[in-house]
């Protein structure tokens, strides 16, 4: 496999994409530079483990500014984000296993990770437009068309879908004491062991932009399963999901939302139906949707802003 096509392999499985973990990419980069192949990832660390030396603002600064960057990659350069350790372990092993097969060029290396940073910089998010003279459906519309139009211009992405599944999940959130455990959106249930992409009690939640009929299978596996199986989906999907659900014989078992209702309705609830209540919730709902973004994808662009 070509160098790149590792690396990239690598950045996805590991989700190497984000600000803090970039940072440690950097870092145990030059690492690599001054002391060579292989690396011992406890001498990586400062006293007593906690952190990765070296780790910091200026020392990340330092790095992205021989190559013209002057942007602030984060504050703290990732020292403060959850998971650095962990992400030093993961990448000294890759460069490592790299080593193995030969000599690394870490001009390459650096000059690769440099171009994630750039790309981390020209994502823009999606932007959440609460306008007090719409109804709340027409803003999740408007935030779903986004998502659209921006997967028409991008072959073989799922931006619909990941909107989707973590507005879902924000919103699920919202309504419990206890956050659920969110997963990717390109990770299948299948290969997780897990009912439908999140469970409550006894209830199955399904999202999903376009039902199938393999779908339809796993909701009649819930039910053997002694679980109640719930479609959430967009309008379409939602009268193609009640369609499948009749020639199944099994329309009056399961539940089908349209995603624009079932959001829509919370924010109404949760905030207690008062305008200052439904924008406080908004806020709400798409700060616990960023924060699952950050937590589960690569890509800083599936992040949704708020307009001001």
């Amino acid at each position: 496999m070509p160098f790149n096509e590792k690396l990239k392999e690598f950045a996805q499985k590991n989700h190497m994409k984000g600000k803090g973990p970039l940072c440690v990419a950097l870092v145990v980069t030059q690492h690599g530079k001054k002391l060579g192949l292989p690396l011992d990832p406890k001498a990586l660390l400062t006293e007593g483990g906690g952190q990765v030396i070296g780790l910091g603002k200026s020392a990340v600064q330092c790095i992205l500014k021989t190559h013209g960057i002057d942007r602030v990659l984060a504050e703290e350069g990732g020292r403060t984000s959850r998971g650095s350790v962990g992400n030093m372990r993961k990448y000294v092993a890759f460069l490592n296993e790299l080593h193995t097969s030969g000599p690394v060029d870490f001009e390459l290396l650096e000059a690769w990770w440099i171009e994630r940073v750039r790309e981390f910089f020209s994502g823009k998010p999606f932007v959440l437009r609460f306008d007090a003279s719409k109804s709340l459906r027409a803003v999740i519309r408007d935030l779903l068309s986004q998502a659209e139009k921006r997967q028409a211009q991008a072959n073989g992405s799922t931006f619909v879908g990941t909107m989707l599944q973590h507005l879902v999940g924000a919103k699920l959130n919202l309504l419990l004491d206890v956050p659920l455990q969110h997963h990717g959106a390109n990770v299948a249930d299948d290969v997780s062991g897990r009912e439908g992409d999140f469970i409550v009690e006894d209830v199955a939640i399904h999202v999903t932009t376009a039902p199938s009929e393999a779908l339809i299978r796993k909701c009649r596996r819930n039910l053997d399963n002694g679980m109640k199986p719930v479609i959430i989906t967009i309008y379409r999907g939602a009268v193609l999901a009640e369609g499948l659900a009749e020639q199944a014989d099994m329309a009056d078992r399961l539940d089908i939302f349209e995603v624009e209702q079932f959001i829509a309705g919370n924010l109404y609830e949760i905030g207690k139906f008062a305008q200052a209540g439904r924008r406080t919730t908004a806020e709400q709902l798409i700060s616990e949707y960023n924060a699952i973004v950050d937590e589960c994808e690569t890509d800083p662009s599936l992040r949704i802003d708020l307009a001001r």
